[in-house]
């Protein structure tokens, strides 16, 4: 466990400075601008992509169904690979493997681009590509966040947490949709992918602004044969995983949670929208509003300070956060499921901060890629089912039906979670 030194108390005018300065403080740190920059160019092309995937199918004449083949590969790429990209990430410098991947992803979305611009692309194409997309994220996202720790102090990491999970909403659900919405209605779905593929050259073109970071982890403790050694690692992680009561139920949590929400938000609303008679431009003021209370709810937390009952109030807040899908089970209006999502937005997205600024100060620093790959894998372990199945239960039982399970069950789920692994006894004994 990471230790901190403790800060002096602030009072009075000292108190606000602080408060409101906390976004600030990681850009202290000259590393972390062109990590976080790089950052937004990625969360920027994830977003514009959400929106050209789903009205590139529709133009292709697909439904629900395809659809859900779309996004699965996508889902299932990055399943199958984060578990060696936690592995990887512990043991190559976290700089190589960003610039990797963004270079990876910018090549398989310049070729899907270009099927789609020259009248060519079917969904097949589509779900492949997402598929090899997402495999690169397997790999992205560990190296992201074990290289964090490496360029930020302990002290700044919430706020940095904060930062990032500000740009999350703010540009994946708010302006990456919207800037996707304005090009699919005025050129193409096609034109929209296209735009993706600048993205990530704007990320890996940042990324070289770089300077090589150091492994955090004892040289000697990688030697022998690299394959033998890859494994080792990865059953110390696994070891490490299921002998952690509040870190494996809190992932067991999110993997039942994922697989009953992200489904029907990510394949089924779409739909409903237009059902309403609505459009993209609809289904991107929808995700605009996620990405709002989610963006407001992350630089909110990162100028507090971590929560002293932070086991409970996460997973609480992330069971109370489901309820509002209700909403999107009894109308089509886009207004009132704009609100529904802003206010899941912000109860999903708060404790997101928390639980990533919890692995970087309690998992030792050598075990941290792995511990995010493993959080990765067992939360999003049912996730391409969930895509995979929204658009047949759907149509098997109802919409109403799928929303009112994916609001209900998740805070049952949570309340099982804190009692089972004794979260209020452990974050009293290990206070943050």
């Amino acid at each position: 466990m990471t230790e901190l030194t403790p800060r002096p108390p602030a009072h009075g005018a000292d108190a606000v400075r602080t408060w409101a300065r906390g976004p600030l403080r990681p850009f202290r740190h000259p590393q972390y601008r062109p990590l976080i920059g790089a950052a937004a160019f990625e969360l920027l092309g994830e977003g514009v992509w959400v929106i050209a995937v789903v009205w590139q199918v529709i133009a292709l004449g697909g439904g629900p169904g395809a659809l859900s083949l779309a996004i699965t590969g996508y889902s299932l790429g990055m399943v199958a690979t984060v578990l060696v990209g936690g592995v990887v990430a512990d043991r190559v410098p976290q700089r190589r493997i960003l610039m990797a991947t963004a270079t990876t992803r910018m090549v398989v979305l310049l070729g899907v681009a270009a099927l789609a611009l020259g009248g060519g692309l079917e969904i097949w194409h589509l779900t492949v590509g997402g598929t090899v997309l997402g495999m690169a994220v397997g790999f992205y996202f560990p190296a992201y966040s074990a290289l964090l720790p490496s360029i930020v102090e302990s002290d700044d990491l919430l706020a940095a947490n904060g930062v990032e999970g500000f740009l999350r909403p703010t540009l994946q659900h708010a302006g990456g949709p919207a800037l996707g919405s304005v090009v699919v209605a005025f050129a193409s779905p096609a034109w929209a992918l296209l735009l993706v593929a600048v993205c990530q050259l704007g990320c890996l073109l940042t990324l070289l602004l770089l300077r090589p970071v150091p492994l955090r982890r004892d040289p000697a403790s990688l030697g022998g044969h690299p394959v033998r050694g890859a494994l080792a690692d990865l059953r110390i992680g696994l070891r490490y995983m299921v002998t952690t009561p509040w870190f494996l139920a809190t992932l067991l949590f999110a993997c039942l949670m994922l697989l009953l929400v992200i489904g029907p938000m990510d394949v089924l609303i779409p739909f409903v929208v237009k059902e309403g008679g609505g459009d993209a431009t609809g289904h991107a003021w929808i995700l605009a509003a996620y990405g709002a209370g989610s963006a407001l709810a992350s630089l909110g937390m990162s100028m507090l300070r971590m929560p002293r009952r932070y086991l409970t109030v996460m997973n609480l807040m992330w069971g109370v956060g489901c309820l509002p899908l209700v909403v999107v089970g009894f109308t089509s209006s886009v207004p009132l499921i704009a609100v529904a999502l802003f206010v899941v937005g912000v109860l999903i997205s708060a404790p997101m901060v928390i639980w990533g600024t919890l692995l970087q100060r309690r998992v030792p620093p050598e075990l941290l890629g792995r511990a995010s790959s493993l959080d990765f894998f067992v939360s999003l372990l049912l996730v391409p089912a969930s895509v995979a199945i929204a658009g047949p239960t759907a149509e098997a039982v109802g919409l109403r039906e799928v929303f009112l399970v994916a609001a209900a069950v998740p805070l049952v789920v949570a309340a099982v979670a804190i009692l089972w692994a004794r979260m209020p006894a452990d974050e009293i004994a290990h206070p943050l």
